[in-house]
């Protein structure tokens, strides 16, 4: 799974270090990122505070082939979508905002998920207001807009996790 943001520094990084957090597979990349970056202070300690390790992170910049070898793009918001579709146009079909997926997650009956299952929620739920897909990014803010953001992520991954 790889989680996608702009800067890769906050909302993608938490994503991929809570995911781990729960025993999931998870990258992150950004679409803007400068390399090499470190996580600002508020998202680790967020992390930590969540159970999770920030230890040796480093942004990087999403690529097709990042996009093209991952099972399932999750992005923060629809420009980021927009983005990685655009660059690797076959990952459409696996390529969702990451509150996007969260709601097909919610509406999906019991056993495996899978993106046929995913694929025939969306064609039944009736479409969100287009804002209800993006998660606000918290970079240069107070650490409850990290916590909040954590919050929202955790809660989609921890639906994911007890899924078979």
């Amino acid at each position: 799974m790889l989680f996608v943001c702009r800067a890769n520094l906050c909302r993608s990084a938490m994503a991929e270090r809570l995911a781990r957090s729960l025993g999931l597979a998870a990258e992150s990349a950004g679409t803007h990122a400068v390399p090499g970056l470190c996580m600002p202070a508020h998202a680790e300690t967020v992390l930590r505070e969540r159970g999770a390790d920030p230890g040796g992170f480093a942004s990087r910049r999403v690529e097709a082939p990042l996009l093209i070898g991952a099972d399932l793009v999750l992005t923060a918001g629809r420009a980021e979508r927009a983005h990685c579709v655009t660059l690797a146009p076959a990952t459409a079909g696996r390529t969702f905002t990451l509150r996007q997926y969260g709601r097909y997650l919610a509406a999906l009956p019991p056993g495996p998920v899978t993106l046929e299952a995913i694929g025939r929620v969306r064609g039944r739920l009736q479409p969100g207001r287009p804002d209800d897909d993006d998660l606000e990014d918290p970079f240069g803010g107070p650490i409850e807009g990290f916590r909040d953001c954590a919050g929202t992520i955790e809660d989609i991954l921890r639906l994911l996790a007890s899924r078979p």
